[in-house]
């Protein structure tokens, strides 16, 4: 699996992968990437469809998983650190399984190890074939961000732009993920960050990761929904900042 992405920050530098959530692409860390850009090396990715990457259909998230994997071997990675987001973090869960070796710290930023039911993500799959992403946009604004927020229409916009079958093909991938029991085998150290306001992966999910995952820590955002490094990024990335300057390589 082929994905768009862009590689900023220093090049002798330590490497944090960051992941995006569905619906949105790499520019959802541009608040984050400003300031990790400059004491890390910042590799960036967009989901299939999303961005600039291509269209895709029937993959997994292990699959997205390899996808990463593809390009730490494109640029000569070894280990990095790595953050997602929502179904970013599902994919950096997973990543953490599959290849150990080359997590060396992980944070799951608004994840779950089980996203809802498989059959509402079968639903909202066959809404978005039938209908495109646009239907989409008014329950997700309530639950991607507080009422407080005022720049959830720009993001919107990036949810109307999505491939359908693509999106529908991560809504089946997400159908399929569960993670629960297997997060006692993630060797990486894990900080996992919830929003207090969170709907779409309300805080018991964050619960279970930070107690399934041997030793991660929780943190836990006020006044942020699902996007919560968007909604409150002065407190999201100082807890990433903190989180790789204690488990990742000196930057």
């Amino acid at each position: 699996m082929i994905l768009h992405h862009r590689l900023d920050g220093p090049p002798d530098a330590p490497v944090v992968v960051l992941g995006p959530s569905l619906g949105t692409t790499l520019g959802l860390w541009d608040p984050q990437a400003e300031v990790l850009t400059r004491t890390w090396r910042v590799l960036r990715y967009d989901l299939p469809g999303h961005g600039g990457s291509p269209a895709a259909s029937g993959f997994t998230v292990d699959d997205l998983a390899a996808g990463v994997l593809t390009l730490l071997d494109r640029h000569g990675l070894d280990a990095v650190a790595y953050a997602g987001v929502s179904l970013g973090g599902a994919v950096g869960t997973a990543l953490a399984l599959l290849a150990p070796g080359r997590a060396g710290s992980l944070v799951l930023c608004c994840a779950s190890a089980r996203f809802g039911t498989p059959e509402s993500w079968r639903e909202r799959a066959a809404l978005v074939r039938r209908e495109g992403t646009a239907p989409l946009a008014t329950a997700l604004r309530s639950r991607w961000f507080t009422a407080a927020f005022s720049e959830a229409e720009r993001h919107l916009d990036t949810l109307r732009g999505v491939d359908p079958e693509s999106y529908a093909a991560c809504c089946d991938a997400l159908a399929a993920f569960d993670a629960r029991g297997r997060l006692g085998q993630v060797r990486a150290p894990t900080l996992v960050i919830a929003g207090a306001e969170d709907r779409a992966t309300p805080l018991p999910d964050a619960e279970v990761l930070a107690v399934g995952i041997p030793a991660a820590e929780l943190v836990v955002v006020p006044g942020a929904a699902h996007l919560a490094g968007v909604e409150r990024p002065d407190v999201v990335t100082a807890a990433i900042v903190r989180h790789l300057r204690a488990t990742w390589r000196t930057a």
